[in-house]
């Protein structure tokens, strides 16, 4: 797995949106779109805005690979998916937090699902 810089969690510490990409599960290709993210520590939150039925989300369940770009600074990821209700509540209350509530209420239609995903330190 790449590392990832010390430039981008800089970034990531200050931004609100970032480019993610994944890998298409049935045409192999890379999907690129911009989304709201929570960096705790090491670990960066995601939160599929349709729930399980996001489309980059079922991409991850088939290759967990996760691209992630702030502004020009870039690493690579593995996503894990977050399928216990009370830890997607919890990461849900992270976004609100984050975003608040009547935006993530707006734009976030089903929340049963998250990503998970551990910064690798740099090498």
């Amino acid at each position: 797995m790449a590392h990832c810089s010390k430039e981008l969690k800089e970034r990531l510490a200050r931004y609100r949106q970032i480019r993610l990409s994944v890998t298409g599960r049935k045409s192999g290709r890379t999907i690129s779109r911009p989304v709201w993210f929570v960096l705790e520590g090491d670990t960066l939150y995601l939160l599929p805005v349709a729930g399980s039925d996001t489309q980059w989300y079922k991409n991850v369940l088939h290759n967990p690979r996760v691209d992630i770009s702030a502004r020009g600074e870039e690493g690579e990821l593995r996503g894990t998916a977050i399928t216990d209700p009370a830890e997607v509540k919890a990461v849900a209350e992270k976004f609100r937090a984050k975003y608040g509530a009547g935006d993530v209420k707006k734009y976030y239609s089903k929340s049963d699902v998250a990503v998970r995903a551990k910064i690798p330190p740099r090498s």
